[in-house]
């Protein structure tokens, strides 16, 4: 599962796994690296084993300081994780401007700093998650370069720049190219939202053994028991449930309701895709501002697809 800051959060990944499978691993959404007498415990209450049930957790952290890097790795081994993932592919433009996620790509020195400082000082088995680069692919093959001698434990590249955020096509021609610059082992990450799309993307890259799944298992939660399955059936009365367990979880959570408004609404974005919701329906919903009429209205949409 990939990592939705703001929407694949703790209570979230906890439900999903409760009603749907064919996940293996989840990759939290990023944390920020600190120094290690600044550590707010707030921060790291989503990856806190407790607040996660039988999940297999990847803490995800974002940054650029070398030392803030080996000083949060150390503290994440004190609290039993062996394994900690880098973001220097989020596009958002507030992240770029500060030389952190896809900003850093046409930095390499400043890449290459952290993970030499964290091969050295640490014992974490360490992971990127990357795109093709910010503005040019040219940006993600001088990196590969750069990380090719580092024990690295896996790199997720993305087929897309950074400033294309998540609009227009991949890049599947110079993903081809990276993929071939590199003996890491490369994990795909973009734009699988059906079997058939991972069918035609293993069949291109065969060598290719670990798969990301992110905003496609939003639209389709049944999406990777499907592609393990090859079975293209859903359980409609299961998403059903799921939905039920959602909204009693959320009001138990001590969200405000502006809180649980906020984050289904967001979460609909993905649902609609599921429950065939017409545009102009899926618009009357997130204008909705009574919590008590959008869980109404939402409950009317599943229902509809479960009488199908």
């Amino acid at each position: 599962m990939a990592p939705l800051h703001g929407v694949t959060v703790s209570r979230f990944r906890n439900l999903f796994f409760r009603h749907f499978g064919g996940i293996d691993e989840v990759m939290a959404p990023f944390l920020p690296v600190v120094d290690a007498p600044n550590v707010r415990a707030r921060q790291w209450k989503d990856i806190l084993p407790q607040n996660n049930e039988n999940l297999k957790v990847v803490p995800q952290l974002m940054g650029n300081d070398p030392v803030q890097f080996v000083n949060t790795l150390h503290i994440l081994a004190d609290m039993g994780f062996s394994a900690a993932n880098w973001n220097i592919g989020c596009p958002m433009q507030q992240i770029v401007r500060k030389r952190r996620g896809c900003g850093l790509m046409p930095h390499p020195d400043l890449v290459e700093k952290v993970v030499e400082a964290v091969c050295a000082r640490t014992t974490a088995r360490f992971s990127i998650k990357m795109r093709l680069g910010l503005k040019s692919p040219q940006e993600g093959l001088e990196l590969l370069r750069r990380l090719e001698s580092y024990p690295l434990d896996f790199i997720v590249i993305h087929p897309r720049l950074g400033v294309q955020q998540y609009e227009g096509l991949p890049d599947w021609d110079a993903f081809d190219t990276l993929l071939a610059a590199t003996s890491h082992e490369v994990v795909y990450s973009g734009d699988v939202w059906s079997v058939a799309d991972y069918q035609r993307l293993q069949q291109r890259y065969p060598a290719i053994r670990q798969w990301m799944l992110g905003r496609g298992l939003l639209r389709n939660p049944f999406l990777a028991e499907q592609i393990k399955s090859l079975d293209e059936a859903v359980d409609k009365q299961r998403f059903s449930d799921f939905y039920a367990d959602l909204l009693s979880t959320w009001h138990a959570s001590g969200l405000t309701e502006k809180g649980i408004l906020n984050s289904l609404k967001e979460l609909w974005h993905y649902f609609a895709v599921f429950c065939q919701l017409p545009e102009d329906e899926l618009q009357l919903l997130l204008r909705e501002e009574n919590l008590t009429a959008f869980e109404q209205k939402s409950r009317d949409a599943i229902n509809r697809i479960a009488a199908k």
